[in-house]
């Protein structure tokens, strides 16, 4: 046996063990992308580096056999700058999108692929769960949003935009058709109230999120009927008032209750409803300032700007405890997609706030982002997907699609996301690390896709060399695998002898698929992958 120490903590190891052995003993994780337990150490990636000994030396841990008293540390400022860097490297090159550029785009930055993806395949109901994962008003929004989502969508720059917002609307229509539509589940009770004033966008959207937080949501119009601008500013040919009462009484199912013909600072006034609540969210809409003075916002100062109640624009917290604004009441807004979203975040902000934790709004996370594709990757981008031009919906864009247009027009996506977004280890560890993905600037290589029938797809492009499909072929003894081709820097993996993917992976395409760090071999059916 052999003893080691590993940040300060003693472990006793058998000999010819590595460090990575020795602390994942201790439980202390140390990151890597080419390591398989139980096969031999590829020690290419470097991000499993450690410093060793005093004055210490970095080396990679997965192929540094432990010696008897030596003194490691796997968590210093060193060797993070160390780990971040080799990130950098592998990142430089790296021929993808974390996600697609249509919901990079997305105010609300709604899983647009996948949701796309399960309409392709007939799935709407898990098409509907997926879009109110951060839409909570999906068929209004399929007819009124201005679409940015379809201006960034690569297939733009091979012949049209796929019909995202008719896609997000015939998932919507065809649950709200259903007897019992779509609920999700919802946490138990938490005995906390929260009040909104406005049933606009942003305020259903905040109390769909808070109610399934287990917070009893009460909202305040001074309207008769609840919507706000999606019903008094929206033509009914536009929105059929159908479709808008059919998201709201959603939310009254799930526990929300309205006070309709309540004007806040005159049947009802601010304070009252302050200290009646746990918080509130202001979300009424554009105010004027008598108006925001009702709301106990009577200057500068106090927190009025530029029209709107001055709100911290990450939290959505304001300068009162417990009052939270977003939507028009803080600044002028045309879309009413990022007041939807303004209410989920909102939201969040909120249920920090009463689980007496500390309102920060969630990091970002890790997306690394192509700036330009040439024509010749979007071709090969659609080789997967279907020639067919735009569908247009027989029956006009406010009835929307049936479910046979809406998954011929499903099927001409391009499936530019990164199909392991939910467990790409490579992403995982430069969002740990704060990697800048453009740190190494240099030509990177060119995206190209390789399809097999039983439903692997390779993408040369994302990857980073590890070796781990090319152990796993060779240990499995398939008749050709995979292999590195080429030396060097240009070292590639592939298929042998210019062959076939579907001749290179007989066996263990499963295999290959699960241990791949990055989106460079995964299934074409995504949904059979965990989801981010």
């Amino acid at each position: 046996m052999t003893r080691a120490t590993i940040d300060q903590r003693e472990v006793e190891v058998r000999e010819g063990s590595t460090i990575l052995d020795a602390a994942r003993a201790l439980g202390i994780d140390i990151p890597t992308l080419c390591h398989l337990e139980g096969r031999k150490p590829q020690t290419s990636c470097m991000v499993c580096m450690v410093k060793v000994g005093d004055p210490g030396r970095l080396l990679p841990a997965c192929g540094t056999r432990v010696q008897d008293g030596m003194q490691v540390e796997s968590e210093t400022e060193e060797v993070a700058v160390a780990r971040r860097a080799a990130l950098e490297l592998l990142l430089s090159d790296h021929a993808g999108d974390c996600l697609a550029p249509c919901q990079s785009i997305c105010p609300a930055h709604m899983n647009i692929p996948v949701m796309i993806r399960q309409i392709a395949a007939g799935q709407f109901r898990e098409a509907i769960m997926t879009a109110k994962e951060h839409i909570a008003l999906p068929a209004v929004l399929g007819r009124i949003c201005t679409k940015p989502c379809e201006k960034g969508c690569r297939r733009c720059g091979h012949d049209s935009a796929v019909s995202v917002c008719l896609l997000k609307q015939v998932a919507a229509d065809e649950d709200l058709a259903e007897e019992e539509p779509y609920l999700p589940e919802q946490k138990p009770a938490r005995g906390k109230k929260v009040a909104i004033i406005g049933t606009g966008p942003a305020g259903l959207a905040a109390a769909y999120y808070l109610l399934q937080e287990g917070y009893a949501c009460t909202l305040f119009d001074d309207h008769e009927l609840p919507g706000g601008m999606l019903r008094f500013g929206v033509t009914e040919d536009r929105l059929p008032r159908a479709v808008l009462d059919g998201e709201i009484r959603i939310i009254e199912k799930l526990g929300a209750e309205f006070r309709l013909g309540v004007r806040v600072g005159e049947q009802v006034s601010f304070e009252e409803i302050r200290k009646g609540f746990d918080a509130v969210l202001i979300a009424a809409g554009e105010l004027d300032p008598p108006g925001a003075a009702q709301l106990g916002f009577g200057g500068t100062a106090q927190g009025v700007r530029s029209g709107g109640i001055a709100a911290d624009s990450r939290t959505y917290a304001t300068a009162l405890d417990g009052v939270f604004a977003a939507g028009g009441a803080v600044r002028k807004s045309r879309l009413s997609v990022r007041s939807v979203a303004e209410g989920r975040e909102a939201a969040g902000s909120i249920v920090q706030y009463l689980g007496g934790l500390p309102v920060a709004r969630r990091a970002e996370p890790f997306n690394h982002r192509l700036v330009q594709v040439a024509p010749i990757e979007v071709m090969r981008m659609a080789s997967g997907a279907s020639s067919a031009e735009r569908v247009v919906p027989g029956a006009g864009a406010v009835r929307g699609f049936t479910r046979e247009e809406a998954q011929l027009e499903a099927g001409r996506c391009l499936g530019c996301d990164c199909r392991k977004l939910g467990d790409c280890r490579l992403r995982a560890y430069a969002q740990r690390y704060g990697a800048d993905s453009h740190r190494f600037k240099g030509e990177r290589r060119q995206i190209e896709v390789y399809r097999q029938q039983a439903g692997v797809i390779f993408e040369p492009g994302k990857c980073i060399s590890c070796g781990l499909c090319i152990q796993i072929t060779e240990d499995a003894r398939e008749p050709l695998g995979l292999t590195f081709i080429g030396r060097g820097f240009s070292v590639r993996v592939g298929v042998p002898f210019n062959r076939t993917l579907e001749e290179g992976l007989q066996k263990v395409a499963e295999e290959v698929v699960a241990v791949c760090p990055t989106g460079a071999l995964a299934f074409a059916d995504r949904t059979r992958l965990c989801l981010p």
